[in-house]
């Protein structure tokens, strides 16, 4: 292998690994496509402002109304057919937007139905797909790995994709998606040649979809770091999603960058992620899982902060910058201290958990962060958030070092 395949996907995670990290590299730029092109899409069908906010709360919808469900059908049945159906799936539901794009009988009320039900496909894939790589690769490398997969996210989702979705977009409104549907093929390929065990990971199951559900819920409940942990992440969200909810009236209005600043503003996130990545095995190496999590977190609290005191175009980007690196850290962090510390047979449950919260985080906080900033001002929002994140932190301090290494004593964790 060469020096650079040895750096990008290291031979001791094994060729199955290299295989899930290239199809999720390669979905991840159609996701980014997507994600500029969608939006633009939207916007070509409609100005009405309550149709495109529920174009993006439709993104959402789905994974708080079935990613529980979801979770539950990765911990029970044949986790690689799952993801290679529901991937099937997205490329008929795209395949049929274009088809209506081309004949010209593309609405607002098809974009919205195609939106949607592309989220349930995605909610189906993409929470089987979290519990693969515990599978693949040995205990010690589910660090090593989930960077991989986080720094090919950021690369491909967030950077390479978005300005290509928009340019294909220009050249003609069906390119987008067609390109889409080519690179998420090309990863059913990679997928498929996947060596993965057959069949459930539980082996024969009888319960109920309801019943694993609960037993996830439980299992959780009953786990007091990673109970601990999803509390943070909700929470965090919530104040979050209120501050993030007016970033766009906040940098042209109150920082007076104007569209193109706003943009500046979500590139500079991007940006510091990937230079997270470059630094982040060092990071890793010097100092253990529990303090990178107290910086993170410490960093997350300064950061609404900062912005909230903000006056400027250009402090705001440096800040953005600095939240896009801390926030690729945490993500890779948290994700691999749940994902050593879960049981095999409970990945996809106990993820979807994390991710459930998450989302209700944001769409808790984006509710309240209108009408915070509408009362009392665009800087309001980050204010509560400074307030409330520095509580939340003060409270689970202590804690962050039991969560960081739970599941180190566990035989059966990971």
């Amino acid at each position: 292998m060469s020096r650079l395949g040895e750096v990008l996907a290291p031979s001791r995670l094994g060729r199955p690994f290299r295989w899930l990290m290239s199809a999720s590299w390669t979905s991840n730029i159609g996701d980014g496509i997507a994600l500029a092109a969608g939006p633009l899409l939207v916007a070509s069908q409609t100005r009405n402002p309550t149709l495109v906010a529920m174009a993006a709360l439709l993104q959402r919808l789905p994974w708080l109304l079935l990613g529980l469900w979801a979770g539950a059908v990765a911990d029970r049945l044949d986790r690689k057919r799952i993801i290679v159906t529901a991937n099937c799936l997205r490329v008929v539901v795209v395949l049929v937007l274009c088809g209506f794009i081309v004949t010209e009988h593309v609405s607002i009320v098809v974009v919205l139905a195609t939106m949607f039900a592309y989220g349930v496909c995605e909610v189906f894939a993409d929470s089987t797909a979290s519990t693969l790589l515990p599978m693949l690769v040995r205990r010690d490398d589910v660090r090593t790995g989930q960077v991989r997969l986080q720094a090919g996210f950021l690369t491909a989702n967030q950077l390479v994709g978005p300005p290509v979705g928009a340019f294909l977009f220009a050249a003609g409104m069906v390119w987008p998606f067609v390109t889409q549907v080519l690179l998420v093929v090309l990863a059913l390929g990679m997928i498929a040649r996947m060596e993965l065990p057959r069949g459930g990971v539980r082996g024969s199951v009888d319960t109920h979809l309801r019943a694993d559900i609960r037993d996830g819920l439980r299992w959780v409940r009953h786990h007091a770091a990673m109970r601990t942990l999803a509390l943070v992440i909700l929470a965090f969200n919530v104040t979050w999603g209120a501050a993030w909810s007016v970033l766009v009236l906040y940098s042209i209005d109150h920082l007076d960058m104007g569209p193109v600043g706003f943009g500046l503003l979500t590139t500079a996130s991007a940006v510091g992620g990937v230079l997270a990545t470059l630094v982040f095995d060092r990071l890793s190496s010097r100092f253990s899982l529990a303090t990178l999590m107290k910086a993170c977190l410490l960093a997350e609290v300064l950061t609404h902060l900062a912005l909230a005191l903000a006056t400027t175009g250009w402090v705001a980007i440096v800040i953005m910058t600095v939240f896009g690196a801390y926030a690729f850290t945490w993500g890779t962090v948290s994700v691999t201290v749940r994902q050593r510390a879960v049981p095999t047979a409970y990945q996809g449950r106990v993820g979807s958990v994390y991710v459930t919260g998450l989302f209700l985080g944001l769409v808790v906080g984006q509710a309240i962060g209108g009408p915070i900033a509408q009362q009392w001002g665009l800087t309001a929002p980050f204010w509560f958030a400074f307030v409330g994140t520095a509580l939340i932190l003060a409270l689970v301090w202590r804690q962050l070092d039991s969560i960081a290494h739970a599941g180190d004593d566990d035989p059966d964790a990971g």
